[in-house]
């Protein structure tokens, strides 16, 4: 028997948290027999990897996975192309957690308020001990349900001797909870007397935990979008194809169709497969593969693309490439490659907790033994207090708020200037970008081609010539027939009545007007019709260099003149472009255009280079090819071809207004399609990790002040709470200053 071939797998894996989990995951992937290729990707909670079921099994690897504490989710009938949905479930177990949590420490949070405040203090009817007890019922909720997900993550971490964000609040919530507990119900442990009162921590141990679960909530909506790049993509192939077999016309599912089929397509309709025309004529609108605006006219020999769409015309194509080696499946091929190549961004607070975690319960444990045997007759009851104290300031509460409180505020500052974020790693990325590439068509361009030149005969009469054309044109949806009837009805032409209209696809149409006949086209229609257009080479040869389309005209078999159509470039290009050069960056154009309309455009907006005749597959393409040089690249486009590059890129930065694949392929999106908007997501990028670095000095100047202070016993638990909170309120007024930034 043959040996079944090597498999390539893409599976969600549940529980992963940060660069740590990653790391563990491919390690525990790598060293199983028959693996390769392996590569876990965080922002898609997603395992990628090449197995040979020769030497093993799909449920030996999720064993394996399983048993290193986390969970990799099988197919529901070991088909790797549909696996098992888990964001669902999980989003709802984290607002679940959030809403027990928030119901539970918002009352636990006030009335500690209020217990500091003896004005306060004297109206309320409990006693500060049956308040302790009140606070320790109400918080046992958050710790033991919401918090569950952080302790077993901790347990987890400790049996195979690692740390991570997950760790930073156990140990801080649980050291908080722990002493509270302790000082609740046995103060005299504490105090050495029953009747005395201990402060206690609740309000620390709830609040820690609330914070964190809206983060991780808000971080989960933002992943579960990276799904829906893939998912509009697929979303482009019909599901049914019309074919003729056996001289019968017969409509089948897409998935039983196959090399070699006729198949028929009608106005309207998507077409189901790459192939070639056999028979007919009609406008095709590839829009979502080029990018182009343009409806492309196809005949007989021509190859059509599998997605796109009939705008007119009726016909017949033999298939030549399905699925995968379409060139459709090719462009999902690369948004999958490029989504789960990515190297995980190692956030830097979970690369200091993994040093950091254990020094600090070192540094603990060493307190508490040192003021044990050297404490003299200080006792247990100072030795824990110290200890917790230890803990206490060290409690990550202002290394967790570092990163997550500057990215909440400045991605709300950016939603207000019209810029959707999707991720805290995208905000960080951005503010290294050394070049910014941009695609032409519909980024640096409007995408809608508008009438630029008219061209006539001595003789002729410019509105005389746009009249004739715009009524011949205006029973047709061609968008360069709806750019000439537009600029003919801003001038106010009147535009009579067209009849005996017909339409000759790819070449023009003709059509009687005040009964005259009126032919409007392209060269090839006028040379057909016996027309020569060689009084206006000259002028026409003008136009084409500055990347003008031109449509000829003519009146009763005489010609008339022609018409120059463009699209025009966005009134904020130029200015876009010359402040990102201000800001140190390269500025770069692709675009499947003609070189010379590409260098008009790239010298009208005056990026540094542009590169023309660039192939769907290969925008993607010049994006690594900048990043193997080491450079850090944000890719800005809007349309389907731009999604593997938007994929690709370190920062891919969508247009509102663009395919919504593209948008989904993204990490930042201009909802106010302007150019204007990548100036703005990387200067606040800039200033939103100025601020993180910030926060992250103030967290651990606190903790390296705090932690020698309160182990020589300068510091009690109070103490050190207060001083932890202080450093939770100063890295959050940084953040805040993000709000007032320009």
């Amino acid at each position: 028997m043959n040996a079944p071939p090597i498999k390539r797998y893409q599976l969600p894996v549940r529980g992963m948290s940060c660069a740590a989990c990653v790391a563990r995951v491919e390690r525990t992937l790598q060293k199983m027999e028959g693996v390769s290729n392996v590569s876990v990707n965080l922002a898609g909670e997603k395992a990628y990897f090449d197995l040979d079921e020769n030497s093993n099994t799909l449920a030996a690897v999720a064993q394996k996975v399983n048993e290193s504490g986390y969970e990799l989710l099988l197919p529901p009938s070991g088909d790797a192309a549909q696996p098992a949905p888990s964001g669902v479930d999980f989003e709802q177990s984290l607002r679940r957690d959030l809403r027990i949590a928030l119901l539970f420490a918002v009352p636990v949070f006030l009335i500690s308020m209020l217990m500091e405040f003896p004005g306060l203090h004297a109206l309320w009817p409990l006693s500060e001990s049956d308040t302790q007890k009140l606070l320790l019922i109400l918080s046992t909720p958050v710790v033991f349900l919401p918090g569950r997900r952080f302790y077993s993550a901790f347990w987890k971490n400790l049996r195979l001797w690692t740390a991570d964000m997950n760790s930073l609040v156990a140990i801080g919530t649980g050291s908080s909870y722990g002493y509270s507990v302790l000082a609740t119900l046995f103060p005299q442990l504490l105090t050495g007397s029953a009747d005395g009162i201990v402060p206690v921590y609740y309000d620390s141990t709830v609040v820690i935990i609330a914070l964190v679960l809206i983060g991780r909530w808000l971080e989960s909506r933002a992943k579960a979008r990276t799904t829906a790049a893939i998912e509009g993509l697929m979303a482009l192939q019909p599901k049914t194809a019309c074919v003729r077999r056996d001289g019968k016309e017969q409509c089948i599912p897409l998935e039983h169709l196959q090399l070699g089929d006729r198949v028929l397509v009608r106005p309207g309709e998507k077409i189901a497969a790459d192939g070639k025309v056999v028979a007919g004529e009609a406008g095709v609108d590839e829009s979502m593969i080029s990018g182009e605006s343009l409806p492309v006219d196809k005949v007989p020999g021509d190859r059509v693309l599998a997605g796109t769409l009939t705008a007119s015309g009726a016909f017949e194509f033999d298939v030549t490439a399905l699925a995968g080696q379409s060139v459709l499946g090719q462009i999902i091929q690369l948004v999958e490659q490029a989504q789960g190549s990515k190297a995980p961004i190692q956030r830097l607070a979970d690369r200091i907790a993994s040093v950091f975690v254990p020094v600090v319960v070192g540094i603990a444990f060493i307190t508490l033994a040192a003021w044990m045997t050297l404490g003299r007759q200080a006792g247990f009851a100072a030795a824990l207090m110290h200890f917790v104290a230890v803990l206490i300031i060290a409690c990550p509460c202002a290394l967790g708020l570092a990163t997550p409180t500057a990215i909440m505020v400045a991605t709300g500052r950016a939603a207000r200037k019209g810029l959707l974020i999707k991720s805290g790693e995208s905000l960080e990325l951005a503010h290294q970008v050394q070049v910014v590439i941009l695609d032409k068509t519909g980024t640096l361009t409007k995408g809608k081609p508008a009438v630029q030149r008219m061209v006539c005969l001595p003789g002729v009469h410019e509105a005389e010539m746009l009249a004739l054309a715009a009524a011949a044109e205006k029973r047709s949806e061609h968008p360069l027939a709806t750019a000439i009837v537009a600029a003919a009805e801003a001038r106010g032409l009147n535009l009579p009545e067209a009849t005996g209209f017909s339409n000759q696809t790819g070449f023009g149409i003709a059509a009687t007007v005040a009964g005259r006949k009126v032919v409007v086209g392209n060269q090839k229609r006028m040379e057909d019709s016996g027309v020569s257009v060689a009084p206006l080479q000259q002028r026409a040869h003008e136009c084409l260099q500055q990347g003008g389309t031109l449509i000829y005209c003519t009146l009763d078999g005489v010609l008339q003149g022609f018409i120059a159509l463009r699209d025009p470039i966005r009134e904020d290009a130029a200015a876009s472009v010359d402040e990102l050069r201000g800001m140190g960056l390269r500025v770069v154009m692709l675009t499947g255009d003609h070189p010379l309309a590409a260098r008009t455009i790239a010298q009208a907006a005056g990026v540094d280079e542009y590169v023309a005749q660039v192939l769907p597959d290969g925008k993607a393409e010049q994006v690594k090819q900048w990043q193997r040089r080491g450079t850090k690249v944000a890719m800005v486009g809007d349309g389907i071809n731009d999604a593997p590059a938007l994929a690709q890129a370190d920062v891919g930065i969508a247009l509102g207004a663009g395919a919504d694949v593209a948008i989904d392929s993204a990490s930042i999106i201009l909802m106010k399609g302007d150019l204007h908007g990548v100036v703005q997501a990387i200067r606040l990028s800039r200033q939103t990790l100025a601020a993180i670095k910030q926060n992250l000095f103030w967290a651990f100047f606190y903790n390296l002040l705090g932690i020698p202070l309160a182990a020589l016993g300068y510091l009690n638990p109070m103490i050190a709470a207060l001083a932890m909170s202080f450093s939770s309120v100063s890295v959050v007024a940084n953040s805040l200053r993000l709000a007032r930034t320009r």
